[in-house]
Formats: C-alpha cells, sequence, structure tokens
C-alpha cells in the first residue's frame, strides 16, 4: 500500500500562459500511447503513467490538469484511488476510461465527482470534450482558489480594529452607529473605514460584502440592549 500526500490548495491565480496538462494512468502502454497521440492533435501536453504509485509520484501540476484514468489499475482500482485523492483534497477532476464497466460501477465514479466516465472503444471526440470540459473546471476551480487566497492575504493586513470595523460595516451600521459600539469619534471610525476599504480595495460597501462572503467573514450581529434607528 502507497500513501498519498495532500497537496497544499492555497494558489496563486493561473495566469492564462500556464500550460494545461493531462495526466493519463492505464497499465496498457498501447492505451496510453493512443491517447497520448490524440490529445497530442490538438496540442495538449500530456504524461502517461502505468499506476497509480507512479502518478503520486510525479510532479504537483502547476495549471489546470485533469486524469483520464483507467478503472482497472494493479495495487489500487481505478474507482478506490479516486477516492483516496479526495480524501487527500487532490481535487483534479477524473475521467474514466474501462473495457470492463457497468452502471452501478459508472453511477458510483460520478457521484464522487468523476467528469465522465466512458466505455473502451470511445470516440476519439467523446474524450476529447470530457478533457476539455475537466480542464475548464479546474481551470475555474483554481482561479477562484486564487481569489481567495488573494482576498485572505488582503485580510491579514488589517488591524484588529480594522478587521472589527468591517465586520460591523457590512452589518450595515452607520459611522456613528460604530462609532457608539466601539467607543471612539465618527472621524476615527471614518479612518478605519477609509483604511479597510483602500487595503481590501473594495470600491463600494456591496463589493466589500462580497470579499467578506467569499471569505466567510460574520456580519456583527446587533449590539445588546441597544436599538438601531430606522
Amino acid at each position: 500500500m502507497f500513501s498519498i500526500q495532500r497537496w497544499d490548495d492555497n494558489v496563486a491565480p493561473i495566469a492564462k500562459t500556464v500550460e494545461s496538462m493531462v495526466f493519463v494512468v492505464d497499465d496498457d502502454p498501447s492505451v496510453r500511447d493512443a491517447i497520448k497521440r490524440l490529445l497530442g492533435t490538438v496540442g495538449l501536453r500530456v504524461i502517461s503513467f502505468g499506476s497509480a504509485p507512479e502518478f503520486l509520484a510525479g510532479d504537483r501540476p502547476e495549471g489546470p490538469s485533469c486524469l483520464v484514468l483507467d478503472v482497472r489499475l494493479p495495487v489500487m482500482s481505478g474507482i478506490d484511488f479516486q477516492r483516496e485523492l479526495s480524501k487527500a483534497n487532490i481535487r483534479i477532476p477524473v475521467i474514466f476510461i474501462t473495457a470492463h464497466g457497468d452502471v452501478p460501477m459508472s453511477v458510483k465514479a460520478m457521484k464522487a465527482g468523476a467528469v465522465e466516465f466512458l466505455i473502451k472503444p470511445f470516440h476519439d471526440q467523446d474524450l476529447l470534450d470530457a478533457v476539455h470540459m475537466a480542464l475548464e473546471k479546474d481551470r475555474v476551480r483554481r482561479l477562484g482558489e486564487g481569489e481567495i487566497a488573494e482576498l485572505q492575504r488582503r485580510m491579514r493586513t488589517l488591524t484588529a480594529r480594522e478587521s472589527e470595523v468591517l465586520r460591523l460595516v457590512i452589518s450595515g451600521r452607520l459611522n456613528k452607529q460604530i462609532a457608539a459600539e466601539i467607543n471612539a469619534s465618527e472621524a476615527t471610525v471614518k479612518v478605519h473605514r477609509g483604511q479597510l476599504m483602500r487595503k481590501m480595495d473594495a470600491k463600494s460597501v456591496p463589493e466589500l460584502v462580497r470579499m467578506a462572503e467569499k471569505l466567510g467573514v460574520p456580519a456583527a450581529g446587533p449590539k445588546a440592549n441597544s436599538v438601531l434607528p430606522k
């Protein structure tokens, strides 16, 4: 048995110049070569492996990627490998290929997040369509994670007081209400508010609210024993 190491998901935004990568894991060399040639005709870079451990021993992809995975593999089946990848937080889109598939197996794979389940022999276009879909799915995921990572970086630049004011701002409090709650002057609140808007690179309160929602930052609740003006 082999162990799967967790991949770090705090990735930077993916530049358009980062090359997409398709990984093929199949114990049949002729299948690996055929898929590599097919994907090469549309300009895709392919790296192939004969088993799951070989794939895991390789480098982590830096750009959008997907995994074309045979169901029947030595050491560990493709279905079991998919489950272990999920446990290790390796969120690479999977396309299953098999000559021995059935409906329960395909349903199980799709429920676990597989992009497609193709029965050999499959049409070339079906695999190409599935690969392009998987790469786009991974591209969108990585861009989203890059955005979150950047917002987290901005949040870390806020002082404790600015973070407190942020939660009050996104709750809809006015400056005078915030001033009363943090025991400061309105002028001081305006300074904190301006600083946090600048550090978060937010052009408006609605934009700041959307940023907070993406980060899971909760708005401040109503202050106990206080009545906010209508």
